[in-house]
C-alpha cells in the first residue's frame, strides 16, 4: 500500500496569509501540546451498484442513505429514464424498484434480496464508490478508508483524513495532542457542486452527524486549539455549537452551509485537500481564511506542483500560537 503520509503539506496561516511548504509528517511538529484534533470516523460503504433492467439497459445506483424498510436514497444513472416502478437486478438475488418521490438529484429505491441480510447483500454486490476522476481500480479498497474508520454509512471518504497513519496519530498523542472522533456520513452535500449563481440558493439535503459525550467533553475542556480534519468534521463541530464556544453531544441531520462571512464558534483550524471550483468545501475554507488568501495559497500550490483532490496533497489552515 502507498505511504499515506508521503504527501506534501501547504500550511496557511489565515490571520496573516503566511504560507509554509512542508511535508505532511511535519504535523507532529506543527501541532502543540493541548491542541485537540478531531477526526471523522465514518466508514465508506461499498454501495456503488451496477444493475440491469429487463430490457438490457444498464442502471448505476450510488446508495446514499438507508431510510429503513428497504428504502434507500440513491443517485441513479440514467436518472431521467428511470421512472417510478422501474425494476432492475443487481447480480443474483438483489432487486431494486424505483419509488415515487425524491428529486432530480436524489431518488428513492426499494431493494429486496433473497438472502437474510439486505445491507450485506448491498455490500456483496457493490463496488467502492471512488470519485469519477479516479479511473484505476484500487488493489486494496482499504486505501479509500481512513485508518480510523469505524462507523459504516458514507458514500465517499472524508479524504482529508487519508493522510494520517497510526504512527502519526501515536506520535501526536505522545506529544500531548488530544484526539477525538465525530461521525458525519458523507453524502451528496459534500460532493455535489454548486450549480447556482447565487450561493444562497444552493440546497443542502442533509447528512447525518454525531458527537458522542466523550468527544464533547474533550472539546469543551480544550486548553489549546480545536483542529478539525476535513470539512465534514468542521460542519459537525459547528452544527453542534451551543453559541458559547462549546459543543453539545447528540445526533442530527446537518444542513449547515458555511460560506464567507460565517463566524466560527468552535473550530480554530482545519486540514483539507485541494478542491474543485464551485464546491461547498472551497467556500468553507474561504470562510476560515479569506477568498484572497485562499486564492493566493492555491496559486502557490499550483506553482509548486501540489497534487489536488482525493489522493492528492494536504492543506492546513492554522494560525501559530
Amino acid at each position: 500500500m502507498p505511504d499515506r503520509a508521503a504527501s506534501r503539506l501547504l500550511h496557511l496561516e489565515p490571520a496573516t496569509g503566511a504560507i509554509h511548504h512542508r511535508s505532511f509528517r511535519d504535523v507532529v511538529d506543527i501541532l502543540e501540546s493541548g491542541d485537540v484534533l478531531i477526526l471523522n470516523n465514518t466508514r465508506v460503504n461499498s454501495w456503488r451498484l451496477i444493475g440491469q433492467k429487463s430490457t438490457g439497459g444498464v442502471v448505476e445506483a450510488l446508495v446514499l442513505k438507508d431510510l429503513g424498510g428497504g428504502d434507500y436514497e440513491c443517485l441513479l444513472k440514467p436518472a431521467k429514464r428511470l421512472k417510478p416502478g422501474t425494476v432492475f437486478m443487481v447480480g443474483e438475488g438483489l432487486m431494486g424498484t424505483v419509488q415515487p418521490g425524491g428529486d432530480e438529484a436524489i431518488r428513492i429505491v426499494h431493494f429486496t434480496t433473497t438472502g437474510p441480510d439486505l445491507a450485506q447483500a448491498l455490500s456483496n454486490a457493490g463496488h467502492m464508490p471512488l470519485p469519477p476522476y479516479i479511473t484505476e481500480t484500487l488493489d486494496d479498497p482499504e486505501r479509500y478508508q481512513t485508518v480510523f474508520s469505524h462507523t459504516p454509512g458514507s458514500a465517499a471518504a472524508p479524504t482529508a483524513g487519508l493522510h494520517f497513519t497510526e504512527e502519526i496519530l501515536q506520535e501526536l498523542g505522545k506529544k500531548g495532542i488530544q484526539i477525538g472522533y465525530v461521525t458525519l456520513h458523507v453524502g451528496i452535500d459534500t460532493f455535489r457542486p454548486i450549480q447556482v449563481d447565487d450561493v444562497s440558493h444552493h440546497k443542502m439535503h442533509g447528512e447525518m452527524c454525531e458527537i458522542n459525550p466523550e468527544t464533547a467533553v474533550l472539546i469543551n475542556k480544550a486548553k489549546g486549539r480545536v483542529i478539525a480534519v476535513g470539512t465534514t468534521a468542521v460542519r459537525t463541530l459547528e452544527s453542534f455549537a451551543d453559541g458559547l464556544g462549546k459543543v453539545t453531544s447528540g445526533v442530527m441531520e446537518s444542513r449547515m452551509f458555511i460560506t464567507p462571512g460565517y463566524q466560527f464558534q468552535v473550530v480554530d483550524g482545519m486540514f483539507t485537500n485541494f478542491h474543485f471550483p464551485k464546491t461547498t468545501m472551497l467556500l468553507m475554507i474561504s470562510a476560515l481564511a479569506t477568498q484572497e488568501r485562499i486564492l493566493e495559497a492555491y496559486r502557490s500550490a499550483i506553482e509548486h506542483r501540489y497534487r489536488f483532490l482525493s489522493f492528492g496533497d494536504s492543506m492546513l489552515l492554522l494560525n501559530s500560537k
